[in-house]
Order: C-alpha cells, then structure tokens, then sequence
C-alpha cells in the first residue's frame, strides 16, 4: 500500500515536470527563459532584439508560456513587460546547463 502512494507521487511529478519540458521545448523558449532568469523584466521588443527572431513568433511563445504559468505579463501603456513566474523553470534551465 505505502510503494502505491510513493508510486503515485513519483508519477504526479514526472507529469508535471513533463509539462514543463514540453511548455520549454523551443531554442526561443529557452532563450526567454535565459534573459529573464536574472528576475528582470523585459519589453518584448528588448526580448526581440536580444533572441533576433520575428516579433509575430516571439508574441506566439511569450503568450504560450504565460498561459502556461511559466510567465507573467505588466502592461504600460502599448508595451507588455514578461517576467518568469514559475521559478522552476531557472532551476531547470540551470540543470540543463549543467549537463552540457
């Protein structure tokens, strides 16, 4: 009965944990993920010119990830600022980085 709980457990987080990698499964993703690990805020036009890729498919994995829980989005005025909100994703970042 004890190793059905654990079992149970363990598979409640590789599904989550599963979710995450799926959620971060892009170059683009992952180079969100690099610039705002430092818990900066960046415009998304800071973040285009940092990653250098099309503002339409930059927009398409930032609204993504924020619906996801991973980011989080200020508005001022006509400018959106994205911060990570799920901090387990720097923590992955960094163990993936570690692996190289």
């Amino acid at each position: 009965m004890q190793e059905t709980k654990v079992q149970e457990v363990a598979k409640e987080q590789f599904e989550e944990v599963a979710y995450l990698l799926k959620a971060l499964a892009s170059e683009i993703r992952l180079c969100v993920i690099a610039l705002l690990s430092d818990g900066s805020e960046k415009s998304v036009t800071e973040l285009q010119s940092d990653i250098k890729c099309e503002q339409s498919l930059l927009s398409y994995h930032l609204t993504d990830m924020r619906a996801k829980g991973i980011l989080s989005c200020r508005r001022s005025g006509k400018n959106c600022f994205y911060s990570i909100r799920d901090r387990r994703v720097v923590q992955l970042l960094h163990c993936i980085a570690g692996c190289n």
